[in-house]
């Protein structure tokens, strides 16, 4: 364990929440040089601060929290110098790299003096050589979470991430403010939830689908925070406007170094880096690169459904074209069926019998062909190409219908009629419609499409989509169609109600009906059989029978005899 040296404006007991960056530490590795006196400042992840140990041979941490450099001290041991207090109290000679990528916002303790972001700059800027790597971090104010989110701004931030700075005039906002503001000429980075880094002019460029729009949609929508609206609809909005770059949760400024790659993106255990050529992107992983299977368990994910990360099934290059989803979402909002019906067919030749599990976010459409994205994920047995189709057309179903979009298709056609429906389209037969024999039987659809929808879920368990909160426009979308659901079947209960009536109604009319009768029977029986009883009913019967006689002389004759023998 080193000694932790404290200097003015430390904070005890306290401490500063930090999370792992790999594409940060992948991205620190390429500027920071190599056997430079080099400081950290701010709080910093274990990883992030190995990525710079593995370059600096003198390398000094300055953290405010007391109890936050004890542990790094440990951690560390000499190969780490650790300082706790704040920026204002430290006094050194001048360092060859600084590492900021945390920012500015907690590097003053309690007692410290109020410096804005401008003043704090100067402090950094008086720490550095004049040749000095600076790696600076900027928290966003105009993020395009900040925006959506649905918490109140005094909610949004607990007592582990305590920030004086929020209403700072001198702080930048945009990536022209924050390029003026530095003292140096700085490459500047927009950064997507800490998960994936677009250098700020590629992100400009981007369009909906391409793969920068991709990944920074995919970094955002993997971040838990309550929102208004959904993330990946607000990204390519932006990026149609041309402000990708203006809506990250933050910046990276690097100066005096020249980054290595455009694109930094966390995926599964690796980092994909991508750097956009004449054709389109040239795409390499970086750490970890052996196959290795998802670590989700539960309900969505068991044996048959275990999927591995291979990172030898991502391509060297990718098109530059956008992807299949963009085109869907566009052909389905326009209501452009038989545009659709063509795509979907085109899909259908397209996709063969493979270990890739297919997902039209990340299939590339260049005008004239198909080609696989960089998500990474296969099973370990070749799957069926109706089984491929259904896990895609299973995905887009929720993307599209749970994000209410606009489609052409009747609102009672949806989920697995629907996707039937599409796997249709892509030349898959439908299912031959046989008999229920119970209320509980399956669909024909539901049978077709299951093994699929196992496929997505998966998919989705892995890529940490769907456990998000749902956003506030979609709760209120949900509650709408959950009120328009109840007021159909009030309206229901309230025709079964007056249909009872009736039938209650005419029920009581029958019985009071069956009771009069009853008592009619029962009067009429009595009267029968007081007639029954009576000498008039008798002398009737003996002319009744009478009556009957054919042969009068017969009848004598028998009865003479009779008599005689009494």
């Amino acid at each position: 364990m080193s000694e932790v040296q404290v200097v003015r404006g430390e904070m005890q007991p306290w401490t500063d929440h930090t999370v792992a960056r790999p594409a940060l530490a992948a991205l620190l590795s390429d500027v920071v040089p190599a056997n430079r006196r080099t400081l950290i400042l701010g709080p910093h992840a274990p990883q992030l601060i190995e990525s710079v140990l593995a370059h600096s041979s003198d390398v000094t941490m300055l953290v405010r929290s007391v109890a936050d450099a004890q542990q790094l001290g440990e951690d560390f041991g000499p190969c780490l110098q650790v300082i706790a207090g704040a920026l204002d109290g430290l006094r050194a000679e001048p360092y060859d790299v600084i590492v900021a990528s945390d920012g500015l916002d907690r590097v003053l303790g309690y007692d410290s003096a109020d410096l804005s972001w401008t003043e704090r700059l100067a402090a950094v800027s008086a720490l550095a050589a004049p040749d000095a790597v600076v790696v600076l971090g900027l928290e966003n104010e105009f993020s395009l979470l900040n925006l959506l989110d649905s918490r109140p701004a005094d909610e949004r931030h607990g007592d582990d991430e305590w920030r004086p700075l929020h209403d700072d005039p001198t702080r930048p906002v945009s990536v022209e403010q924050l390029k003026t503001a530095l003292p140096w000429q700085a490459e500047v980075y927009a950064d997507f939830g800490n998960r994936t880094f677009v250098r700020a002019d590629v992100a400009t460029e981007a369009r909906p689908g391409e793969l920068p729009t991709r990944l920074a949609a995919g970094a955002l929508e993997s971040v838990d925070v309550p929102l208004l609206s959904p993330a990946g609809e607000g990204v390519d909005t932006a990026a149609r406007a041309a402000l990708l770059a203006s809506i990250p949760t933050g910046w990276l400024a690097i100066a005096g170094a020249q980054p290595t790659h455009d694109i930094y993106a966390q995926t599964a255990q690796t980092v994909l880096t991508a750097d956009e050529n004449l054709t389109g992107w040239a795409v390499a992983l970086t750490g970890d690169t052996t196959p290795e299977p998802s670590s989700t368990t539960g309900a969505a994910m068991n044996s048959a459904d275990l999927l591995f990360f291979d990172p030898a099934v991502v391509p060297s290059t990718v098109p530059s074209g956008v992807s299949v989803e963009s085109l869907l979402f566009r052909l389905a909002s326009a209501e452009d069926v038989p545009a659709f019906r063509k795509l979907a067919a085109d899909l259908g030749e397209w996709v063969t019998d493979s270990r890739v599990i297919v997902r039209w976010d990340d299939v590339i459409y260049d005008g004239d062909s198909f080609s696989h994205g960089v998500s990474a994920w296969v099973t370990e047995e070749p799957v069926e190409k109706q089984d491929l189709l259904a896990a895609a057309w299973s995905r887009f179903h929720d993307r599209l219908i749970g994000q209410h979009r606009r489609h052409p298709w009747p609102p009672w056609m949806v989920g697995d009629d629907l996707v039937s429906a599409w796997l249709g389209m892509s030349g898959i037969e439908p299912p031959e419609q046989t008999q229920a024999t119970s209320p509980d039987t399956a669909t024909a659809a539901a049978e077709q499409v299951a093994r699929g929808k196992e496929l997505a879920a998966a998919l989705n368990a892995v890529l940490e989509t769907g456990t998000t909160t749902v956003d506030v426009r979609t709760a209120l979308a949900e509650a709408e169609e959950a009120k328009h659901e109840l007021f159909e079947l009030k309206g229901h209960v309230y025709g079964l109600e007056r249909t009872l009536g009736f039938r209650n109604k005419a029920m009581k009319t029958r019985e009071n009906r069956i009771r009069e009768l009853r008592g009619q029977l029962q009067r009429l029986t009595v009267a029968h059989e007081r007639i029954r009883g009576s000498r008039t009913y008798a002398v009737s019967r003996v002319i009744f029978h009478a009556a009957q006689v054919r042969k009068p002389k017969v009848v004598a004759r028998k009865l003479a005899r009779r008599i005689r023998k009494r």
